[in-house]
């Protein structure tokens, strides 16, 4: 076979790569963060727009600003 196996015990595993496991998991953990934010903007925005009467430009604002605020305050 091609593939080497690993030596040792089995219960021991394959040489893992934990920096670029690491890497991932920050990146999944920013993604997860910034992703709930827009979630959390669009639903502001969107209660703000439908059950007011500011209207759909001042929904696109206040998106745009809990997004910046957000951003800001998860950096």
């Amino acid at each position: 076979m091609a593939d080497r196996q690993p030596e040792g015990p089995v219960e021991m595993g394959a040489d893992m790569d934990y920096a670029e496991h690491e890497r991932t998991y920050n990146l999944f953990l920013t993604i997860a963060k910034y992703g709930c934010l827009v979630v959390a903007a669009t639903l502001i925005a969107m209660a703000f727009g439908f059950f007011t009467s500011a209207g759909f430009i001042s929904s696109i604002i206040l998106f745009i600003l809990v997004c910046a605020l957000g951003a800001w305050i998860l950096r």
